[in-house]
């Protein structure tokens, strides 16, 4: 008899459950649509506090922000001059003309090519942005009289109304030099495509250069229908390996005069962000070294270049991209910006100078998002872990930090978007019983104006489908470290009897699966296997976020490995329990998820009996610069690091059934990954399954891809587990 551990739900739920249930099918969840959640999403705030508009039915519709109601319809795509489909919208300041956006074609995971229209209200006329060819993140001057884009690696502006374009750069060139957005790394690991601002005054534009001509190309082999394949080879620096020099410029549109930025005589570097102080001539810079544990804060004077350090901190482990937030405060003598440095995420107020003021939020928890501050009732806004790191709740503290407000209520996650003038929020809320509320609040007093989506829809699909409930526990690894997790259970559970588990995790370094929301990745996946009489868990191992910096960055140097010991140690939790056959458990992930399932039944082996890993990562010399350094240093300065918690370095060690997938396609981690593990088991003497999806990308998305992938999945663990 196996020792028995409670399990605790932390949640009660609430379902209503019929006595027929329908039985969830992957059609459900892939071609059908059945379980879609509906957002208000698409808000934009506008300027006298009283409406807000969004994007429905190809229309751009006007909404009064106290009933909710549409009052007006501002643009019909269908009804314009030129008939378009409207996939994006930005109002310029005056909110007398839009930039429409529309046959937008993705490049990689946010940049993309598309066609830009300028919508004038007030005549009703619409005008093609540019001839010359596609753009990409066309953004209005302050002033609205302007707008700026990039086109093949180049900067651009044209002038309003007579559409008259301006060449800014003439040296882009695909794979050598970019101007005015960013290389493939920076794009996927700093989360920003946008390389160029607008000063303040309208008067110049701050741009980026990188000069990626140094940088070795990956191929791609595309398929297609193709005679013959085609060869697709982009810049994508390996760690260890050379990274692109990036400079900061501006522009004088006066003048027509470039200054380069002084970042310093180190080009080795990374600047993950750019952003303009209140003064129209000082830039503010965000500098890291390569190994992303220097930090500096310069202001940089627009005209001359000169650069000032504001700010300088270094730390043993790295800094997170999260710990990059600055906010300027209007008053131009003083920002807030967030930090580490007492071991959780947290808001810090300093004078321009760089010189602290105060510590605006303090404790155990750590502030996840940072919304902004209103300086006329001198509040700053922020979401945070405070109440529970399974929780998000929004909070608000003043410039004085002698009082904090906490604005949501019930439990759960709680997404914000706040009017620009901070008078007005919506709240998206969900928890692990119901699916997303979209509620409308005024901040002043914190009152209620309307609740605008409840989904009750989904609701009742809840029901019809037998969607069983999250159940949060808790566990102890071996070094006594309590871990979070939950699980699914069959609707028909019965304590008596034994069952088989599968444990889907992600676990890479600051990620989060276990929350109290909604559902979650995979989550109907998941629901099919309790149908079917799996119990499904989840569990967050050491390196996860939400919990401060000693928790998460326990991996530094050796990702992997605690990880490693923490699921081994779940399984062990897992095994405990009367009602789990201990013999019947598979672990499964995607990403860094399939990393750590590979891992697991290589080096962990004879724990699981079923392991799946979808677009694996399998030797961290395989990925990127800027991710993987961050975690493990070069591998020149740490190869300990990269070899011993490789799955291809353990290759020889596998039992049980194994099936690796990934997409041959994939731009971020490369199909290369589970080539070379396939390599490596094979000469092993190991037998496994492996499928690819012709040139699919990371998600492994498209047409019936998804459905493919999830029956495949399915029929695998019905088979061996």
């Amino acid at each position: 008899m196996k020792k028995f551990k409670s399990l605790i739900p932390l949640f009660v739920l609430s379902f209503t459950v019929a006595f027929a249930q329908n039985t969830i099918s992957v059609d459900d969840f892939t071609t059908r649509n059945t379980f879609s959640e509906r957002k208000v999403s698409g808000i934009n705030w506008m300027n006298d506090g009283k409406f807000y508009t969004a994007l429905s039915d190809n229309k751009i519709v006007k909404y009064d922000i106290t009933s909710g109601q549409p009052v007006q319809t501002l643009v019909d795509g269908a009804a314009l001059p030129t008939a378009i489909v409207i996939d994006e919208y930005s109002f310029s300041a005056d909110e007398k003309k839009l930039l429409l956006q529309t046959q937008r074609q993705s490049i990689y995971r946010r940049s993309f090519r598309a066609e830009y229209f300028v919508y004038n209200l007030d005549s009703n006329t619409l005008l093609a942005l540019s001839s010359g060819g596609r753009q990409s993140y066309a953004a209005f001057s302050p002033d609205g009289s302007k707008v700026a884009f990039v086109r093949d690696n180049n900067l651009f502006y044209v002038s309003l109304p007579g559409m008259e374009e301006e060449q800014v750069t003439d040296d882009g060139k695909f794979n050598f030099i970019i101007n005015g957005t960013t290389d493939w790394v920076y794009e996927e690991e700093f989360s920003f495509v946008i390389g160029f601002e607008w000063s303040p005054d309208g008067g110049k534009l701050a741009y980026y250069r990188f000069d990626e001509s140094e940088v070795k190309e990956y191929n791609l082999q595309l398929w297609g229908n193709l005679l013959y394949p085609y060869d697709y080879r982009y810049k994508y620096p390996k760690a260890g390996e050379k990274n692109s020099n990036v400079e900061i410029w501006f522009y004088d549109l006066a003048s027509e005069k470039k200054v380069k930025a002084d970042t310093g005589n180190e080009t080795d570097i990374y600047i993950p962000r750019i952003q303009w102080t209140a003064d129209p001539n000082v830039l503010s810079v965000r500098k890291l070294n390569r190994l992303q544990n220097h930090m500096q804060l310069l202001h940089v004077n627009a005209a001359t270049g000169v650069a000032k350090v504001i700010l300088d901190e270094k730390t043993d482990t790295y800094f997170d991209i999260e710990m990059l937030d600055v906010v300027y405060l209007g008053n131009g003598t003083q920002f807030v910006a967030t930090s580490e440095a007492g071991g959780f995420k947290h808001l810090y107020l300093y004078s321009v100078q760089g010189t602290l003021i105060r510590q605006l939020t303090s404790g155990n928890f750590e502030v996840s998002e940072f919304i902004g501050c209103d300086e006329k009732s001198r509040a700053c806004y922020y979401v945070s872990t405070e109440v529970s790191p399974l929780e998000r709740h929004l909070y608000s503290v003043t410039l004085d930090a002698k009082k904090k407000t906490k604005l949501s209520g019930e439990a759960g996650i709680h997404g914000i978007s706040m009017s620009n003038d901070y008078q007005f929020y919506i709240d998206h809320h969900s928890n692990a019983s119901h699916p997303a509320v979209a509620s409308l609040f005024r901040t002043r007093r914190n009152v209620l104006l309307k609740v605008l989506e409840r989904n009750e829809g989904l609701a009742k699909k809840v029901g019809e489908y037998g969607i069983v409930p999250k159940e949060f526990f808790t566990f102890k690894n071996d070094e006594g470290i309590v871990l979070n997790g939950l699980m699914l259970k069959p609707r028909n559970f019965d304590a008596g009897r034994e069952y088989p588990v599968m444990v889907f995790q992600y676990s890479g370094p600051g990620s989060q699966e276990v929350e109290n929301a909604w559902a979650g990745g995979h989550f109907y996946f998941h629901q099919m296997l309790a149908q079917k009489g799996y119990i499904v868990a989840i569990i967050d191992p050491r390196g996860t976020g939400a919990r401060g910096e000693q928790f998460k960055k326990v991996t530094y140097k050796q990702l992997g490995k605690y990880e490693l010991e923490d699921h081994l140690a779940g399984a062990r939790y897992l095994a405990s329990l009367d009602y789990i056959d201990e013999n019947r458990m598979g672990i499964w992930g995607w990403s860094y998820g399939g990393y750590m399932s590979s891992l697991a039944m290589t080096k962990g082996a004879g724990v699981f009996k079923v392991g799946i890993a979808v677009s694996p990562v399998t030797n961290w010399r395989f990925y990127d610069s800027i991710y993987t350094e961050r975690y493990l240093q070069t591998p020149q300065l740490n190869r300990d690091g990269y070899e011993l918690n490789s799955p291809s370095t353990y290759a020889a060690k596998l039992e049980g059934k194994f099936l690796l997938v990934h997409g041959t396609g994939d731009d971020n981690v490369h199909f290369q990954n589970s080539v070379v593990l396939e390599n490596a088991l094979i000469n092993a003497g190991k037998q496994f399954q492996s499928f690819y999806y012709p040139d699919k990308h990371h998600g492994i998305q498209g047409e019936k891809t998804r459905h493919h992938l999830y029956t495949m999945m399915l029929d695998f663990i019905e088979r061996n587990l």
